[in-house]
C-alpha cells in the first residue's frame, strides 16, 4: 500500500479527476426508459461511501462490472491496498483507466480489461461494485449467486439487484442510495443435527437471505424462531415444549454446518448435514421502467 502522504496525493488526484468529467447525475434521471447501457461516472463521493459499507480492506480483490474511468478499483487500491480488476467494452475508457492507475500509482494492484461484463466469471471477488439499471443487474444476479462465495458483498448505487433481493445495508448519501448484500449461503433443505437434543432434524426454506423452517425432535415438530442468515452465518432458536429457548449460532460450509466457537449462551459441540437440498424460488422477471 502507498504511503499515507502518498495516498493523500492519489485520493485528491482522484477528486480532482472527478470534477472534470461530464455531470454525474443519477442515471436514472438521465437515461429513464433507455435500457441501453452507457458511461455515467459514480460521483467520488458516492464512490467512497460504497467502499465504506461494504468495508473494503487489503484483503480483498474488488470488481467493477462496467468500470468506465477505473474510480472505484483505484480508489480501493488506492486508500485500502485493495486489488482490482475492471471490466468495461469501451475500449477508451479501458486506456483511460489504466492511465488513471498508473497516474495513482496502483498499476500493480489494478487491472483493466475490454470485455463483455455479463460473461465475466466474479469466482476470484470478495467484492463486486455495480453501476447498472436494474435490468442488468437482475440479469448479472444468476452468476452473482452461483459464483460468488458466500459471505461475499455486492454494492451497487442507485439501482437494486432487483425487487424480490431485498438489501443486506442501505444508507443514503447527498440523495443517492448505496445498497449492500452479502451472498447468502444455500442452506434449503433437510438437515440432520447431532450434538443438540437425539434425533434433532431441520427443514429450511430460503429466498436469498430470507430463511424460515421447522425443527423435528422425536415427531414434535416447532417453528424455528429468529432464524437469520448473513453470508455464511446463521442463527435460529429452538423452543421445545416446556425447555429452555436453545440458541444455535453456525457457519455453513457446503453441505455441513458447524458451531461459530464457544459462544455464550449458544449451543455448542453442535453440527448438521445437509439430506436433501431444495432450490431456491426462481426471480420473478424485472421491470424495466427503469432502464
Amino acid at each position: 500500500m502507498a504511503p499515507l502522504w502518498r495516498s493523500a496525493l492519489v485520493v485528491a488526484g482522484v477528486i480532482a479527476f472527478s470534477a472534470a468529467l461530464p455531470s454525474a447525475a443519477p442515471a436514472q434521471q438521465r437515461m429513464k426508459g433507455d435500457p441501453a447501457l452507457i458511461y455515467v461516472p459514480t460521483p467520488q463521493v458516492v464512490v467512497d461511501k460504497m467502499l465504506e459499507v461494504a468495508k473494503v480492506t487489503k484483503d480483498d480483490y474488488v470488481f467493477d462490472l462496467g468500470s468506465g474511468d477505473g474510480r472505484i478499483p483505484i480508489t480501493a487500491a488506492a486508500r485500502y491496498g485493495a486489488r482490482g480488476l475492471g471490466v468495461e467494452t469501451n475500449p477508451s475508457l479501458v486506456k483511460l483507466a489504466r492511465t488513471n492507475a498508473e497516474a495513482a500509482g496502483v498499476a500493480n494492484l489494478v487491472e483493466f480489461r475490454q470485455q463483455d461484463l455479463f460473461k465475466t466469471s466474479v469466482r476470484e471477488a470478495t467484492v463486486v461494485g455495480l453501476y447498472l439499471f436494474v435490468w442488468a443487474n437482475v440479469r448479472l444476479r444468476p452468476r452473482l449467486i452461483s459464483e460468488l462465495r458466500p459471505g461475499s458483498r455486492i454494492v451497487a448505487h442507485d439501482f437494486p439487484i432487483g425487487d424480490d433481493w431485498k438489501p443486506d445495508i442501505e444508507e443514503e448519501i447527498e440523495n443517492r442510495t448505496v445498497y449492500l448484500w452479502y451472498v447468502p449461503a444455500q442452506v434449503a433443505g433437510i438437515w440432520t443435527v447431532s450434538g443438540g437434543p437425539p434425533g434433532l432434524t431441520l427443514q429450511l426454506q430460503q429466498r436469498f437471505q430470507a430463511i424460515e423452517g421447522t425443527a423435528t425432535v422425536d415427531g414434535r415438530t416447532v417453528p424455528l424462531h429468529n432464524a437469520s442468515l448473513r453470508g455464511d452465518a446463521i442463527e435460529f432458536t429452538i423452543v421445545l415444549e416446556a425447555e429452555k429457548p436453545m440458541l444455535f449460532r453456525g457457519l455453513v460450509k457446503g453441505g455441513t454446518m458447524e458451531p461459530r466457537g464457544e459462544e455464550t449462551g449458544a449451543v455448542s459441540g453442535w453440527s448438521a448435514a445437509r439430506q436433501r437440498p431444495q432450490p431456491q424460488p426462481a426471480a420473478r422477471p424485472a421491470s424495466r421502467k427503469k432502464g
